[in-house]
C-alpha cells in the first residue's frame, strides 16, 4: 500500500506531465497559427504544394492543373488517414520525452526540450516541402 506522500508525489509527477502536454499541443498551435497567420500569401493544403511544385518543377499550367487535380482528389483522405493516426503518434512521442527527462538535470531538462522542438521543427519544414530550407 503507497503512504500518503508517495502517492501525492505520484499525482504530482502526472499532473506535471499532463500540464506538459497541455502546454506543448498549446504552444504548437499557437506557433502555427502565427506562422500561417502572418504570411496568408503562402496558402496552405494542396494549393500551397501546387505553388510550390510549379515553382520547383517549373511545370506548364497543363502539368499544374493535372497535378492540382490529383493532389486534391486524394488529400482529404489522406489528411484523414493522419489524423487517426496523429494522436497515436504524439503519445509515442510524448512517452518518449518524458522517459528521457527523467535522467537529465532540470537545466538539461529545458535543453533537451529546446532541442526537440527545433529539431521537430525543422523535419516538419523539411516534410512539408521535401526539402530541407
Amino acid at each position: 500500500m503507497l503512504n500518503r506522500s508517495t502517492t501525492w508525489a505520484t499525482l504530482l509527477l502526472v499532473a506535471t506531465f499532463i500540464a506538459g502536454i497541455v502546454v506543448g499541443v498549446g504552444g504548437r498551435a499557437l506557433w502555427v497559427r502565427s506562422a500561417y497567420g502572418g504570411a496568408p500569401e503562402r496558402g496552405r493544403g494542396v494549393d500551397r504544394l501546387v505553388a510550390e511544385l510549379t515553382d520547383e518543377l517549373a511545370l506548364t499550367p497543363v502539368q499544374r492543373d493535372s497535378v492540382h487535380a490529383i493532389l486534391q482528389r486524394h488529400w482529404t483522405r489522406m489528411a484523414a488517414a493522419w489524423d487517426t493516426v496523429r494522436p497515436r503518434f504524439d503519445a509515442l512521442r510524448a512517452e518518449m520525452d518524458s522517459e528521457v527527462v527523467v535522467h537529465l538535470s532540470p537545466g538539461q531538462q529545458a535543453k533537451y526540450r529546446d532541442h526537440m522542438a527545433r529539431h521537430r521543427h525543422q523535419r516538419e519544414k523539411t516534410d512539408s516541402s521535401g526539402k530541407r530550407q
